[in-house]
């Protein structure tokens, strides 16, 4: 009889302490935010990120009732403002809005300040972009193949373009040359609109880039559309096909775009900022600001977020290591 009491009395003791634990992550989830939040942007203002985080600001300020400001700190390749976020305190009011190059900076930097799956905790996806990948006009191709079979003929004498070294397109574009079993001479430019002039200018022959920078050269004519990066069509260029559809099954390019915090910061809290977040990207007004800027909204849980950074670190760094590219 006293062991029962006692076993009744310990089961008593661990439900009381889960329903204090359940209470206290309500009361926490309930109160957050309790100031301004910091939503870092680890670019120059005019990036796709940035840009993302500027329209995504207003809802979540009409969510939580706090101010988002947006805090842009640029320098060294987002590591600075990715650092600065790894080592915020975990509460949730310190956010980061990366792009898919945050995949790309470990593949191609032996040391970082921070690990990006073990220093920051994954919110979402918020939105995504496909790569085109384009030609001078005066290079005689109207698709990939085509495309390949001119390189293949010119092997070394093509240049491509990138917005410098160590970044996705130089990776996008030594993985697809390595699958195409084709030779380009690199050329890195000092961002994307440099390597953009560079191409209009036929400094160089083809590169792969996002549709907001190349649209308005593709609707001018300066520059020709032969894929887009993404597994399907985009809705601003339907008529153009896929890498995939073009002879290399699986091949994916997109630049995305996505909200990480602090690792440490409570699960209640990134659930509930995961979902408020979710609500504003079925906002049609949100919508149509994003498809201004060849944006798609993505959404999805945490875990979602998680699986595309695992697998992206994983392809970004066995493809760097194959082709020898570092940003050291």
């Amino acid at each position: 009889m006293i062991e029962a009491c006692r076993t009744r009395s310990v089961v008593a003791v661990f439900l009381l302490m889960a329903l204090a634990a359940l209470g206290a992550a309500d009361a926490r989830a309930e109160i957050y935010p309790n100031r301004p939040v910091r939503l870092i942007v680890p670019f120059a203002a005019g990036g796709l990120n940035d840009v993302v985080a500027r329209l995504i600001g207003p809802s979540l300020e009409r969510s939580f009732g706090q101010p988002f400001i947006v805090e842009n700190r640029p320098a060294a390749s987002g590591i600075v403002g990715t650092d600065a976020t790894a080592k915020a305190t975990p509460d949730g009011h310190t956010l980061l809005m990366v792009a898919s190059s945050f995949t790309v900076v470990p593949a191609t930097h032996s040391k970082l300040p921070y690990d990006p799956e073990r220093d920051l905790a994954p919110i979402a996806m918020v939105a995504k972009n496909s790569l085109l990948f384009l030609v001078n006009p005066k290079v005689p191709a109207n698709s990939l193949a085509q495309f390949v079979a001119f390189a293949k003929a010119n092997p070394g004498k093509l240049n491509y373009a990138s917005p410098g070294a160590a970044t996705q397109t130089h990776l996008v574009i030594e993985l697809f040359s390595r699958k195409a079993d084709i030779k380009l001479q690199h050329i890195p430019y000092r961002g994307g609109a440099p390597a953009m002039t560079a191409m209009v200018a036929g400094e160089t022959q083809f590169t792969a880039i996002s549709t907001l920078l190349s649209l308005p050269q593709i609707q001018t004519g300066a520059l020709r559309a032969i894929a887009t990066g993404s597994l399907s069509r985009d809705a601003q260029l339907p008529d153009l096909p896929t890498v995939a559809e073009q002879g290399f099954p699986g091949f994916e390019a997109i630049q995305w775009i996505g909200l990480l915090t602090t690792a440490g910061t409570p699960k209640d809290i990134i659930e509930r900022i995961n979902a408020e977040l979710n609500r504003a990207l079925r906002d049609p007004d949100l919508i149509a600001k994003f498809a201004q800027h060849g944006l798609s909204p993505v959404g999805g849980t945490p875990a979602d977020f998680q699986r595309t950074i695992a697998t992206d670190l994983k392809n970004w760094t066995e493809t760097a290591r194959a082709a020898n590219i570092t940003a050291e």
